[in-house]
């Protein structure tokens, strides 16, 4: 299969490049490195060294045999979208090529118009681009479990049925987003509805919960190959930033009591499901949505596990309950759906202390590279 994956420097998206070429597809990473800048911007960096795309490439045709096509540009710009559809010609479209972080986008103003003319016009123009040149080429989307919010009901994958007056239908799942960043994946999943029902676009949108952990098969392989992770305030994601935080003896970071649920996946996961959608795509016309995770946890059940991992390892690390930065509920009903990604055959890594224990061991060895100044969050909500 001819795959583009959209994003492909970055956390989930050099991974999933390498996981594709590892099983024969040919695979093309389309990027605009701007990720490399918002860490200059920020003042930090990844807590593992990267290597720069040209160097990642040479080693994984040195290591493998095999080629990635590279394609530098924007998708904000509809010339170079047009332009990698006709030269490539691809049959899936793995979308992560987007701002993914909800506190960059609450920074201010600029941030939050940024993050959506961005998100917004570069899956547009992906979606242009699809029905004048790729018809049958099927849209993977990297969507987000928190654009559904923190409802009083379960959550459904995608849809919900309705009886209102003695009328009944399917309709879109209420959405309750987050963040500017979290609304802007919204607007994507109706832009998406919509050209589905509308130009017989064939997409999958996976709404996926927070990604936790590092290494998958092929980024092991060579120092050069090593993914991204990150630990700051503004890009890290709960589990990861813990056990950094417990490997440099900072205090575990608990954003007010910590009662707040969310759903989690192993990033070998995240590479499982994008390989099942791809391999089982949508019909043309259909909008298919998953839920794209394997365990719901609260912030503080994680924080104090990773304490217990590594009171094990002779690590005390210590919770600190900050006062929330985010307007959000701390305490509430939290209970997704997620079966369809399982009946395609998905073989869930759930949470071990093995890898909470890897982890920590990852970041003691990279621990000079952590900048405790960086560590709390200075985005606010409010």
């Amino acid at each position: 299969m001819k795959i583009i994956i959209a994003g492909g420097d970055g956390f989930c998206g050099w991974p999933t490049a390498l996981y594709f070429s590892q099983r024969g597809h040919e695979v093309a990473i389309v990027d605009n490195c701007i990720r490399r800048e918002w860490d200059k911007e920020l003042g930090t960096q990844s807590l593992t060294p990267i290597a720069t795309m040209e160097e990642r490439l040479r080693a994984w045709k040195e290591i493998s045999g095999k080629d990635i096509k590279f394609y530098f540009g924007d998708l904000q710009d509809y010339d170079f979208v047009e332009h990698i559809f006709k030269d490539f010609e691809p049959e899936a479209f793995v979308h992560y090529a987007e701002q993914r972080s909800a506190p960059y986008s609450m920074i201010d103003r600029q941030h939050a118009v940024f993050t959506q003319v961005n998100n917004v016009v570069g899956n547009l123009n992906v979606l242009f681009a699809m029905k004048e040149h790729a018809p049958d080429c099927h849209l993977i989307k990297l969507g987000t479990m928190g654009e559904y919010g923190t409802p009083n009901i379960d959550i459904e994958e995608g849809y919900i049925r309705i009886q209102h007056k003695g009328r009944e239908d399917v309709l879109p799942y209420p959405k309750q987003p987050f963040s500017f960043y979290h609304l802007s994946k919204v607007h994507d999943s109706h832009n998406i509805m919509f050209t589905c029902r509308s130009w017989g676009i064939r997409a999958t949108d996976l709404n996926q919960g927070v990604v936790y952990g590092l290494w998958t098969d092929e980024t092991k392989l060579d120092e050069r190959l090593y993914n991204r992770i990150d630990y700051d305030g503004v890009f890290g994601t709960a589990l990861n930033r813990f056990c950094i935080q417990a490997a440099v003896g900072h205090e575990l970071t608990v954003y007010g009591k910590g009662g707040q649920t969310r759903a989690f996946l192993d990033i070998r996961d995240t590479l499982q499901c994008i390989e099942l959608a791809a391999l089982n795509p949508a019909d043309r016309g259909e909008f298919r949505v998953f839920n794209q995770f394997t365990e719901q946890f609260s912030v503080l059940e994680l924080a104090q596990r990773v304490q217990r991992v590594a009171a094990d390892m002779g690590i005390e690390a210590k919770v600190a309950h900050l006062e929330n930065p985010r307007v959000e509920k701390e305490e509430h009903y939290y209970h997704a759906v997620h079966t369809k990604l399982l009946d395609l055959g998905l073989q869930p890594h759930l949470l071990s202390d093995e890898l909470i224990q890897g982890l920590i061991e990852t970041a003691q060895r990279y621990r000079d590279r952590v900048d405790f100044e960086v560590i709390r969050p200075n985005a606010t909500w409010r």
